[in-house]
């Protein structure tokens, strides 16, 4: 999932951009308004964090320009000002939801958490996933590669399909600890290391290799 964070606090911004990519999102950002629009308009994003008060353009023109422009992307806007009217305005004009400064990061992960599920659940459901020569079917629960099939444990399939379905973005080992195995992270646990030996010792003898690359401190990611 992609991120936009339009946010000219410099102590803001790098307090959201750095929770969101330890959660393993990947983020763009900026400090300025112009700036903002022409990144929201020129990349295809999943979610904009749009603070309201912003340099050249204010967020609020912002979010008009991009309604304007058919961009449904969902947004968020952050703003210090916080009465009824200022809240039902920013709604009303487009934005998917309204939180006010000071904010606690943990709701505003669950905000943005909120809003990607729908948006996951209002998309099209994918019964195929394909990446390069590997092709895995949600349908036969069968993994091939080159038209070669491979065979792989129940976890195994799991694990590669949440990495094919997250595609470029680094997944965080507690990303992967429960949603494969559903329950709350041990971060002494080797189990996803051994079970990333076995996926990439299975995709390199079908001829895969380098599909799931380690990104030091972060995780892994299938690009």
């Amino acid at each position: 999932m992609k991120i936009l964070v339009i946010e000219d606090d410099v102590t803001t911004r790098n307090f959201v951009t750095t929770a969101l990519r330890q959660e393993g999102f990947v983020v763009d950002e900026t400090g300025q308004g112009r700036e903002g629009l022409m990144m929201a308009t020129s990349c295809e994003y999943q979610l904009i964090i749009l603070d309201r008060m912003l340099p050249e353009l204010n967020g609020m023109q912002i979010l008009a320009a991009l309604r304007a422009a058919s961009i449904t992307t969902s947004v968020i806007i952050l703003s210090a000002m916080d009465s009824i009217e200022d809240k039902v305005a920013g709604l009303s004009a487009g934005s998917d939801d309204y939180l006010t400064k000071p904010f606690a990061l943990a709701e505003l992960l669950a905000r943005v958490n909120s809003i990607l599920r729908r948006h996951k659940a209002n998309s099209p459901q994918q019964h195929e996933l394909i990446i390069g020569p590997l092709r895995l079917n949600l349908r036969s629960h069968k993994v091939d590669v080159g038209g070669e099939s491979l065979k792989l444990q129940n976890k195994e399939f799991i694990l590669l399909h949440y990495l094919m379905d997250h595609a470029g973005e680094v997944v965080s080992r507690m990303r992967l600890f429960e949603a494969v195995w559903d329950y709350h992270f041990d971060p002494k646990t080797n189990v996803i290391d051994v079970h990333i030996a076995n996926l990439r010792k299975k995709l390199e003898a079908a001829g895969a290799n380098d599909m799931i690359e380690t990104v030091r401190g972060a995780g892994y990611v299938i690009r």
